[in-house]
């Protein structure tokens, strides 16, 4: 009797660890869509390998010279200078400076050389400055690269049914961009990068920060800067593109596979924060403030084929409280880039992450979240004065749910 017991207790610890490893094993054998990892933790996501991720990280960290190519005009020596709090890809205390003019009707057109104004220079004689005629005047903060490789892999469609299902007066701007890793003529893919959607994709992304942030160029962006629109030829000592190597570029190439690898922003766990989550859904924060986002299948081809979508982000829900739409909320910086619609309209900054920015909106002018909120206006008019119409304490609540994320 014993004996007989003894076989049906291990055999019903068997079909437990079967249906356990099944559990473990469905996500991956029946496509079950999972979260996407997240942590501040300086781990891959498995994108890539664990040393691969360390090494790559190494290159975005390395300080460039000017005998990297660093310049000749510039704004920093290392990706992490602009992004690192509190690692490497995250947020930034920085800003760059851009400006341009307008003419006797108003309207916006660069100033020599574009409407980019590098703070460094490694000679003083071309230094850029600010000119008179440049009027029109804006800082923009630098955001976290964590997580970008499962924004590249939202589909097309996922970003137009969202923007199909926001009301008229909160209804997201769209704006379709070139692909610098394809040929000119190339179809266009819907901006997602940028304070003003101005990249789809993160090899377009990483090139155009190599030149504009550092000046290096690569294959992607293989001709200088200017400083004030004059050439620095006579100024810069290393050959162009002075990042090679790979297929667009060595450096650039580790640049794209690091994002691709980055976990997720982490949202902070230690406190309940359900009421104030509440309130921000339903007084109209999340209508552009999308909190969650469902990434393409493993195997879909992007950016005109260029790039599959791998398991490691795909079919991943994730939550970065953006729907990566151009929005008129009464900040915009006035600047064109591409499309003439970008004027006053700046991409909804995604909040993961926000727990980590003592700075706020794409200035970093405003300095409580209680600040951020009252310069919101145009389309967000409605949820600034929902959110007025809260009690204190219920405004408390609401600011706890974004110190958590």
């Amino acid at each position: 009797m014993r004996t007989g017991q003894k076989k049906v207790s291990t055999r019903r610890l068997l079909i437990l660890a079967g249906f356990v490893l099944l559990l473990l094993t469905a996500p991956l054998v029946y496509g079950v869509v999972m979260e996407a990892p997240a942590g501040f933790d300086d781990m891959t996501n498995d994108f890539t390998s664990q040393d691969q991720f360390e090494l790559d990280k190494a290159v975005f960290d390395e300080f460039e010279l000017i005998d990297d190519g660093l310049g000749p005009v510039y704004n920093a020596q290392a990706c992490r200078e602009c992004h690192q709090n509190p690692v490497s890809g995250s947020s930034s205390q920085v800003t760059e400076l851009r400006v341009g003019r307008t003419d006797a009707f108003g309207n916006f057109f660069d100033r020599p050389g574009g409407s980019l104004i590098n703070d460094r220079a490694i000679h003083p004689d071309i230094q850029e400055r600010v000119a008179g005629e440049d009027t029109v005047r804006a800082t923009r903060s630098s955001l976290t690269l964590l997580g970008l490789g499962f924004v590249e892999a939202i589909s097309e469609t996922t970003l137009t049914n969202i923007q199909a299902g926001q009301s008229s007066t909160v209804r997201g701007t769209i704006v379709t961009v070139p692909l610098l890793e394809s040929p000119p003529g190339s179809p266009l893919r819907i901006g997602r990068f940028g304070w003003k959607d101005q990249h789809a994709s993160l090899l377009s992304f990483a090139a155009d920060a190599y030149l504009n942030e550092m000046g290096i160029t690569s294959p992607l962006q293989p001709t200088e800067n200017t400083s004030n629109g004059n050439p620095v030829g006579d100024f810069d000592e290393v050959d162009d593109p002075e990042d090679t190597g790979g297929e667009f570029g060595e450096d650039i190439d580790a640049f794209v596979r690091f994002m691709r690898s980055t976990k997720v922003p982490p949202r902070d766990t230690r406190f309940n924060v359900t009421a104030g989550q509440n309130l921000f859904n339903s007084i109209g924060c999340a209508d552009c403030h999308i909190p969650t986002i469902q990434t393409a299948p493993p195997g879909t081809s992007i950016n005109n084929g260029t790039f599959t979508v791998p398991a490691a982000l795909g079919d991943k829900i994730i939550h970065p409280y953006s729907d990566f739409m151009l929005h008129d909320v009464g900040t915009g910086d006035g600047i064109v880039q591409g499309s003439t619609v970008t004027r006053n309209k700046m991409r909804t900054p995604p909040l993961w992450g926000l727990r980590t920015r003592p700075r706020l909106m794409h200035d970093l002018a405003s300095f409580t979240r209680n600040d951020a909120i009252a310069r919101h206006g145009g389309q967000a008019t409605g949820a600034r004065n929902n959110f007025n119409a809260l009690t204190l304490a219920q405004k408390n609540d609401l600011i706890a749910f974004l110190n958590s994320l």
